[in-house]
C-alpha cells in the first residue's frame, strides 16, 4: 500500500507545528533544525509557516495530494512523528481526514490488519 503520507502532506499544511522548545536546540541534542523554527511563547517553537493560515510547514516540499516530501524528516518534531493516517483500530485518523478535507481530499480508506491464517494442528487434510 506503501505510505500516503508521501503523497498526501495535508497535515503539513493544515495545522499549527507546534513543540517544546529543546526539540530545536543542538546543545541539547534537539534536531530540529533551529532555523526553521519560530518562538511561540517562552516554552513552545513552531515551525515556520505553520502559525498562520494558509499554513504551510516550511520543511514541505512538492504539491499537496500529489507528491510530497519532508526535508528534514529524521530530524521532524514530534507532532509530526505522533500524527498517524490510521488509528490503533485501521480508520482514518480524524486529524488527517480534516486536513485531507480542508485541502479537497477524500478521506484514507480503512485498512483491515492483516490476520494469520488458522491452522488447525489436529487437521491432517483427509476429511
Amino acid at each position: 500500500m506503501g505510505n500516503p503520507c508521501q503523497r498526501c502532506g495535508a497535515c503539513c499544511a493544515y495545522f499549527r507545528v507546534s513543540f517544546y522548545w529543546a526539540e530545536s536546540v543542538p546543545f541539547l541534542d534537539g534536531q530540529v533544525p533551529p532555523e526553521l523554527t519560530e518562538q511561540i511563547n517562552p516554552h513552545l517553537v513552531s515551525m515556520k509557516g505553520t502559525l498562520s493560515a494558509p499554513a504551510r510547514c516550511v520543511a514541505l516540499d512538492g504539491a499537496i495530494g500529489d507528491c510530497v516530501s519532508c526535508s528534514i524528516y529524521p530530524n521532524r518534531p514530534t507532532p509530526c512523528r505522533e500524527l498517524e493516517p490510521w488509528d490503533e483500530h485501521g480508520q482514518p485518523d480524524e486529524k488527517c481526514s480534516r486536513a485531507r478535507a480542508a485541502h479537497g481530499l477524500p478521506p484514507l480508506e480503512p485498512i483491515v490488519p492483516h490476520t494469520p491464517e488458522i491452522v488447525d494442528p489436529l487437521r491432517t487434510g483427509t476429511d
